[in-house]
């Protein structure tokens, strides 16, 4: 069995995992989600990036990034959110 060759770029990092946050955000703003819901949302944005837009020709691939995609998007916003509470707790 061949194991699929994924390519990673600046795309992930820069374009990619900010834009599933920015939807995810846009998604919690207008469809009031709660929050226990909150974290299937950018997993299945980071699926549909990878696998529609990034990896289009290699399913394996599109999904094993999309859930990387998915799993930054996650952590980025925590840190966000850890910080912007930190931040206003001191002020």
């Amino acid at each position: 069995m061949d194991y699929p060759t994924i390519h990673t770029n600046i795309w992930g990092g820069l374009i990619a995992i900010p834009t599933v946050v920015l939807f995810t955000q846009l998604t919690k703003t207008i469809l009031h989600l709660k929050p226990s819901y909150v974290l299937t949302v950018p997993t299945l944005f980071g699926l549909a990036i990878s696998i529609f837009i990034s990896h289009p020709h290699n399913l394996s691939s599109g999904i094993f990034m999309g859930f990387l995609y998915g799993g930054a998007a996650v952590g980025m916003h925590a840190s966000l959110t850890t910080t912007w509470w930190a931040f206003r707790n001191k002020s």
